[in-house]
C-alpha cells in the first residue's frame, strides 16, 4: 500500500481489507504508517469495515472474519466492498453487450453496477432474478419517460434472498422456458476445485438454470472472490466462457483461470481475447 493522504475513504478501506486478508491480520500503527493517516482515521475505517462484517477488530488492530460456507451477506453489506473494482468491471463487461441482444443478469452487487452501464444500450431484452437490477431499468424509464429502444425487462418470480435475488421453483421454471444470448453472472466464490459457488442452496439451483439457458456465460467478479468456496457449487469453470475481473487478480490466479476459461478480461488492461 502506498502512502497517500488524499485517498478516498472507499479506496483506503479497500486497501486495509486487502492487507488484512493477505497477511491474516494487521496493527493500527502499521496502517497509519502505510497510509499516511492518523490513528483516529484508521480506527474509524476499521469500525466501518467491522460493521460490514468483513473483518474483526482486536486489541491494536484487526483480523479477517472466518466465514462459514453457509454465510450469506446481505446486499447492503456487500455493496460497500470493492466499489471501484466493481465499477471498472461493469464498464468492461458492458462492452460485451450488443444492441438488440437478449441478456440475463443474475443477482449481485457487480451485476447491479453493470445494469447501470446498460440502461442506454438500445433494444435490449433483460432477464433477471434480481430485484435491484430490475429497479435500475425501471428507474431509468421513470426518469426519461417512455422512449424508443428502452430495455424490455423480464423479472422472474420466486423467494427473495438476503442479496435481493429471487430463487426457488417459481424462478427456476420461468428461467427454464427462456433462452438468452449472454448471461452475466455474479458469484459468491470462484475456484478451480469448486468452480462457481454460493452459500444459498436455492440460489445455486436457480443459477444452474441460468447457466443452462444461456448461449454464453460471462462471470463478473472482483479479485476477492477468487479462492472463496460457498456451500453449494453450481457450475464448473469449464462452463464459463469469460471472466471479467479487476487488476487485483494475482498472476498465479490469472494463469489458473486461463487454463480453464476461453477468455479472461481484466478491466483497464488490453483485452486480447476473441469477441463474444
Amino acid at each position: 500500500m502506498s502512502e497517500n493522504q488524499n485517498l478516498l475513504a472507499e479506496q483506503r478501506r479497500a486497501l486495509i481489507l486487502d492487507e488484512v486478508r493477505r497477511r491474516g491480520g494487521v496493527r493500527v500503527n502499521e496502517l497509519t504508517r502505510k497510509l499516511g493517516v492518523s490513528d483516529m482515521t484508521v480506527r474509524r475505517d476499521l469500525d466501518a469495515l467491522a460493521r460490514q462484517g468483513v473483518l474483526e477488530k482486536v486489541h491494536g488492530g484487526a483480523v479477517p472474519v472466518v466465514e462459514a460456507s453457509t454465510h450469506e451477506p446481505g446486499f447492503e453489506a456487500k455493496s460497500g466492498l470493492e466499489l471501484t473494482a466493481k465499477e471498472d468491471i461493469a464498464r468492461a463487461a458492458a462492452e460485451l453487450v450488443a444492441p438488440g441482444s437478449a441478456i440475463a443478469l443474475s443477482g449481485g452487487t457487480t451485476t447491479f453496477a453493470l445494469a447501470h452501464q446498460l440502461v442506454d444500450v438500445p433494444d435490449l431484452t433483460v432477464v433477471t432474478n434480481s430485484v435491484r437490477v430490475a429497479d435500475v431499468f425501471h428507474a431509468a424509464q421513470r426518469t426519461t419517460g417512455p422512449r424508443q429502444g428502452a430495455a424490455t425487462v423480464v423479472l422472474t418470480g420466486g423467494v427473495r434472498t438476503p442479496s435481493d435475488s429471487l430463487v426457488g421453483p417459481v424462478a427456476d421454471q420461468a428461467i427454464a422456458a427462456l433462452h438468452f444470448d449472454v448471461l452475466f453472472l455474479g458469484v459468491h466464490g470462484i475456484s478451480v476445485e469448486a468452480g462457481l459457488s454460493t452459500p444459498n442452496l436455492a440460489e445455486a439451483e436457480t443459477n444452474r438454470r441460468l447457466v443452462q439457458s444461456a448461449r454464453r456465460v460471462v462471470v463478473v467478479a472482483d479479485h476477492t472472490k477468487w479462492g472463496v468456496v460457498g456451500l453449494s457449487s453450481f457450475a464448473a469453470l469449464e462452463q464459463v466462457d469469460t471472466l471479467v475481473t479487476d487488476a487485483g487478480l494475482e498472476s498465479g490466479a490469472r494463469s489458473e483461470v486461463s487454463e480453464h476459461l476461453r477468455r479472461l478480461v481484466v478491466a483497464g488492461e488490453p483485452d486480447e481475447g476473441a469477441d463474444i
